[in-house]
Formats: C-alpha cells, sequence, structure tokens
C-alpha cells in the first residue's frame, strides 16, 4: 500500500469527525476534510493547523448534503484531485429537525443527509476507491438502527413524521448499504459500519442526556478508517468490538430492494462522473 494514503472523512467540521481527522493526520493520512460550508471548513482547518497537523497532508472540500447537486460537485471535485481513494468515511450526519423538512431535492432531511447523500458519494467515487489496495468504506452508524424500520411505502415521512423514527431510519438505511457494498459492488473490497458510541456531541440532545468524551467516540472510528488496519468485511462494529447488527441490515431481500429504490431516488444513473 502507498505509503501516504488518502482517506475522505464528511462531517469533519466538529465532533466526532473532527477528532477522527486529527487522529488520522496523526497516523500518518493524507485527510480531505469535508465540511458543510467553507466558513465552518476554515475554522475547523485551521484548529487543526494549531493543534499540531501538518497542513501538506490536510485538505479541504465542502459541501451541503441537503443539495445533491453538492455532493455531486464535492465527488468531481475529490476525483479531479485524488484519482486513489483508499478510505471513505461516510460521518457527517443530523438528528433532523422536529419537525418535517424537505430538501431542494424533494427527500425528508434526515434520510437524505444520513444516507442518500452517502449513498450518492460513494457511487460516485466507486472508481477511485477501487485504484486503491485497501477501497474501504466505513459508515458511522448508531446503535439506534436496531429499532429503525425502512419505511417502504413513506420514505419520507409524508404521514406521521416523527424525529426519532426518521433517524433510525436513516441509520438503518447506512448500515444495510454496509451489506450491500460487500455483497453487490466489487470496486468497493472492505465496507464496515461503526456505531461510536453515545457520545458528547451536539447530536446528543436527539438521543441522549449524557455522552463521554468526543475523543473515545473517535477513536473507534479512526481505527476502522486507518489503511493499516485490519477489520472483519461487512462488520458492523460496536465501539472497538465486532457486534450483531439489526436482522433488515442483512437481509438479501431488502437490502436489494434499498439498493434499487436508492438508485431512483439519487438519480444515480444519470449522475454517474
Amino acid at each position: 500500500m502507498n505509503d501516504n494514503p488518502t482517506v475522505l472523512l464528511t462531517g469533519a467540521s466538529d465532533g466526532i469527525g473532527f477528532e477522527t481527522a486529527r487522529l488520522l493526520l496523526a497516523q500518518g493520512c493524507t485527510v480531505i476534510a469535508h465540511a458543510r460550508t467553507r466558513e465552518e471548513s476554515d475554522e475547523s482547518c485551521d484548529r487543526m493547523v494549531k493543534s499540531g497537523a501538518d497542513t501538506r497532508r490536510l485538505r479541504q472540500a465542502v459541501a451541503d448534503f441537503t443539495d445533491l447537486g453538492q455532493v455531486i460537485d464535492l465527488a468531481v471535485a475529490v476525483a479531479e484531485t485524488c484519482p486513489r481513494l483508499d478510505v471513505l468515511v461516510n460521518n457527517a450526519g443530523i438528528t433532523g429537525p422536529h419537525g418535517r423538512v424537505l430538501t431542494k431535492d424533494g427527500h425528508e432531511q434526515t434520510v437524505q443527509v444520513n444516507y442518500l447523500a452517502p449513498y450518492l458519494l460513494t457511487r460516485l467515487l466507486e472508481d477511485a476507491l477501487d485504484r486503491s489496495e485497501v477501497s474501504r468504506v466505513v459508515n458511522v452508524s448508531s446503535s439506534l438502527h436496531r429499532g429503525g424500520r425502512i419505511n417502504w411505502n413513506d420514505l419520507n415521512w409524508k404521514r406521521r413524521y416523527n424525529r426519532g423514527a426518521a433517524y433510525a431510519q436513516s441509520k438503518l438505511a447506512l448500515t444495510m448499504m454496509t451489506t450491500a457494498l460487500t455483497e453487490f459492488r466489487p470496486k468497493v473490497r472492505e465496507a464496515v459500519s461503526v456505531h461510536p458510541g453515545i457520545i458528547a456531541t451536539g447530536m446528543l440532545p436527539g438521543y441522549s442526556y449524557r455522552g463521554r468524551p468526543v475523543a473515545e467516540g473517535a477513536e473507534p472510528v479512526a481505527r476502522l478508517a486507518n489503511p493499516w488496519a485490519k477489520v472483519l468485511n461487512g462488520g458492523y462494529y460496536d465501539g472497538r468490538l465486532p457486534a450483531k447488527a439489526a436482522a433488515a441490515a442483512v437481509d438479501p431481500a431488502d437490502v436489494r430492494k434499498l439498493w434499487s429504490l436508492s438508485e431512483r431516488l439519487t438519480l444515480f444513473d444519470k449522475r454517474e462522473l
């Protein structure tokens, strides 16, 4: 493997993403640190540099995942500047608003930011991942995926929107994507999901009252994203240890159904690089 592996880390401007980026930089990786806005990107990268990050191995990337057009622009920029991508970490996520909100693409905000945007980004970067010996995708999931279900007839919650249920559905979908990448997509050689724990980030109020330090949540994510680390392909991790994912997350029929639905919802076939 190349001595200077490249990792694209989404949601790197704060919380677990920020600390994960710092850990990967310290391990010798080149990190493409994604943020939602240019202002957030500049501020977080300045903080990384002040804490000792090597500017030669830190790159910025900006995209608002509530706009799939910006996700496409992000994938194009990464592919143009980084022909070989070793690891993609789908970390960016939201707990979702208290009331149902639609994106400009017409999707409920939580399912788009937490699942459809990562799905589209991953698909668009398959060729860049395929050029790497590692070719790994790390999906930052949640133990709450076990309480989720895919609302096949109303994925966008037109009826009876519930913030917690929308979040659980989005994390279940992301975990199902891990299975799909392992079984259906030979260009991605390794894929894992990880629940980093109940961590004291800005998302904490959405599902709990007390959480562990952010650094403790970043550690298992960074370990799985480390290109030199061995992982259980297709596995779901609860912190550092492999655990059992929800039955729906590994059900072949449901996984394939979601994969096909995701292609249609993101218009993937019309958006290849």
